[in-house]
């Protein structure tokens, strides 16, 4: 792990190699202003989950009938603290993953620069690994989904990224295939794109979509309301991931 990273013809590079370590650093580095940045917008979901606990407060049978009293055992402001932890964790623990990956593949990645590889297999991270499951299975509020059925429903939501990404590593790979057989950029690109979506919309057809009904009582606005802030939150993650891993790389020293 502490070998030199794969050497890139790169300008603004000076012709430099970054050990493994120092690309490990500076991903490290941009997963924490990645994390920051997502667990600011992630109070932004705040404003519907509220909504929706309130729903599901009005679901419950009341004290005076059931005889009972749950209390939480972590106040909503502690909930909300652990959560934008828990985000700045996992978009370390992400960007951790894309500096190894781009480590070992820097020098397959069709750009010409450091900042352009980098950018470049965030997206990809994101579309497979965020955008095109957010499509298939949004992410709901609480209060809907039946409890019977979460297991089934995780199992559809990560073989569904499973299958992203799997589709992102044989474009890449048919790419390389097609260079070597001497076909142009454009028209590897253009081969590949067809090729990409294409399998994107057989996962579509194939996985099939989450069977649980909405409940009447929350409302389109406040599920819509909610699926936007999740997705915006995921975007902001692996977009300022990108380019901060990006800018860091292209600054080597």
């Amino acid at each position: 792990m502490g070998a030199a990273v794969t050497p890139v013809a790169d300008p603004a590079a000076g012709g430099s190699v970054l050990t493994f370590g120092k690309v490990l650093i500076r991903g490290l580095y941009a997963g924490l202003a990645a994390g920051a940045a997502a667990a600011l917008v992630m109070l932004l979901v705040e404003k519907p989950i509220k909504a929706a606990l309130a729903v599901e407060e009005a679901r419950a049978v009341p004290v005076e009938e059931s005889g009972e009293h749950h209390e939480e055992l972590f106040s909503r402001a502690t909930q909300i603290v652990g959560g934008m932890l828990g985000v700045l964790v996992v978009a370390v623990s992400i960007a951790v993953i894309l500096a190894i990956v781009y480590a070992r593949v820097q020098h397959r990645l069709p750009a010409a620069t450091d900042f352009g590889r980098a950018t470049l297999l965030a997206a990809t991270g994101y579309v497979a690994i965020a955008l095109l499951p957010a499509l298939k299975y949004p992410a709901n509020p609480p209060g809907v989904g039946d409890p019977d059925t979460v297991v089934s429903r995780t199992l559809l939501y990560v073989s569904f990224l499973g299958a992203g990404l799997v589709v992102a590593y044989l474009a890449y790979r048919a790419r390389d295939s097609l260079a070597a057989k001497g076909w142009s950029g454009a028209h590897r690109s253009a081969a590949v794109a067809v090729g990409v979506v294409a399998a994107v919309a057989l996962m579509f057809v194939v996985w099939p979509a989450n069977s649980d009904p909405v409940p009447d009582d929350i409302g389109a606005e406040l599920l819509w309301e909610f699926r936007l802030a999740s997705l915006l939150l995921l975007t902001t993650l692996w977009g300022v991931l990108g380019l901060t891993f990006g800018v860091l790389l292209t600054g080597r020293k």
